[in-house]
């Protein structure tokens, strides 16, 4: 999938220890996750709906 125009914005959920995701949501239906540190690396895509589950999951 192509996510060129995918605007990528770290997690709020990310520490200050350099271990940040970034997520991009403005693609409709489908969710792109990937490392700050590899803007240019590999891209997790998952559908939107798993995305709210996993968000809305309790810590463990």
């Amino acid at each position: 999938m192509e996510l060129t125009d995918a605007r990528w914005r770290k997690s709020s959920r990310s520490n200050q220890d350099n271990w940040c995701v970034e997520v991009a949501t403005n693609r409709g239906g489908v969710v792109g996750v990937r490392d700050s540190k590899d803007p240019d690396g590999p891209v997790l895509v998952v559908d939107a709906y798993s995305w709210r589950l996993f968000v809305a999951a309790p810590p463990r």
